[in-house]
């Protein structure tokens, strides 16, 4: 019995392996690098929104990106100027307090108990005695921060840069990329970019939407009620909304317990039911409208991904989990789609089972009687 498997198909499983392969190392070791351009074609498709409105003006492409980049770069400087002092300032004073803070939760008696049955404070001094030690030198922290000052200005420039050089060079070169596809194919794959588009574009305008009513609601409610530290609280529950489902949750059990440890059990109470209130209508609400309506997602398969990118790239992965696996889901739908489409087309031009078919258009055969010899 001759065997099924020829030295092609061993060489084509085999290329297949270890271009796999190939392709997981190179996201693991460029985790950096994809993060920041992933973060920039984001920011691209969302400011392309406002730029194909000043061209339907009337207004060149060239002077539309121009004043697109000059209005986001003076929101951001103003936005630095007004809210970043104030929250800075307070950050400063809570990491002030966190030594103070850490101290009267060691003496509260809750934490005792707890203590006393698990062996918490063990275990936190076991964990972290490596980076946070008291024999580690003051330098060490100083060289960091500055270190992470310079990345963060280094990252920005780069998104920022990268997203105007998509901004000029991107169209073109995806209609260059579509001239390479064969003719047949061609309105399929403007398809897929065009639906990717505006998955993409609407989920990116209504998870900033969230992210805005997030942190204007949450800096209101802790500020009314009187809890410290509530500007960079309250914005690090406004991002905690790029992060869908996962992020706002983890986020208010974090500044419920921090407000419980600065601000007392009364205010830590009013702000685990502004919490379990908001996440009703974020979750409920906003999310599932967000998520359905702009990027067709399933939000079981949405907070899959998020669980699963954010392991494999952290943070950055949570955030572009969903938009990431739209697009993959509009790929996949297309590519599934050509092969039934290729699949019936092989099936109508097969030869019949059984003889050639008479056709369906041919007169019947006319029986013409012989005359019978007398």
């Amino acid at each position: 019995m001759r065997s099924q498997l020829t030295l092609r198909t061993a060489f084509t499983a085999c290329f297949a392996v270890v271009a796999t392969a190939g392709a997981v190392r190179f996201v693991l070791e460029t985790r950096v690098a994809l993060t920041l351009t992933v973060a920039a074609m984001m920011v691209a498709i969302a400011l392309d929104h406002v730029v194909r409105h000043m061209e339907m003006r009337g207004l060149g492409r060239g002077r539309a990106i121009a004043l697109t980049i000059l209005a986001v770069t003076l929101l951001i400087i103003g936005l630095t100027l007004v809210v970043v002092p104030a929250a800075v300032r307070q950050l400063q004073e809570l990491i002030a307090a966190i030594p103070r803070i850490l101290d009267d939760l060691r003496h509260s008696s809750w934490f005792a108990s707890w203590n006393g049955r698990f062996g918490v404070e063990e275990r936190v001094k076991n964990r972290f005695s490596g980076a946070f030690g008291l024999t580690q030198s003051a330098v060490d922290p100083i060289l960091g921060a500055v270190t992470s000052v310079l990345g963060a200005v280094a990252g920005f420039v780069t998104v920022l840069a990268l997203t105007v050089f998509m901004l000029v060079f991107g169209g073109g070169l995806v209609r260059r990329l579509l001239a390479v596809a064969p003719a047949v194919d061609r309105p399929r794959w403007e398809d897929v970019l065009a639906k990717s588009y505006t998955a993409v574009s609407g989920y990116l305008g209504g998870i900033l939407f969230i992210c805005s009513i997030n942190a204007t609601l949450t800096i209101a409610v802790l500020g009314l009620i009187g809890a410290p530290y509530f500007l960079p609280l309250g914005l690090l529950s406004g991002f905690s909304s790029l992060v869908p489902y996962a992020g706002p949750i983890f986020t208010g059990a974090f500044i419920t317990l921090v407000t419980l440890a600065t601000g007392g059990a009364v205010k830590a109470l009013i702000a685990l039911g502004y919490f379990l209130l908001y996440g009703q209508l974020e979750g409920n609400v906003l999310g599932p409208f967000v998520v359905r309506r702009t990027v067709h997602l399933n939000p079981l398969v949405a907070l899959l991904a998020v669980l699963f990118l954010a392991e494999l790239l952290g943070v950055a992965g949570a955030v572009v989990a969903v938009p990431a696996v739209a697009v993959a889901q509009i790929f996949v739908r297309e590519l599934l789609a050509a092969r039934r489409d290729r699949l019936s087309a092989d099936a109508s031009v097969l030869p019949p089972l059984f003889g050639p078919a008479s056709s369906p258009t041919a007169p019947p055969p006319v029986l013409v009687e012989r005359p019978s010899s007398r």
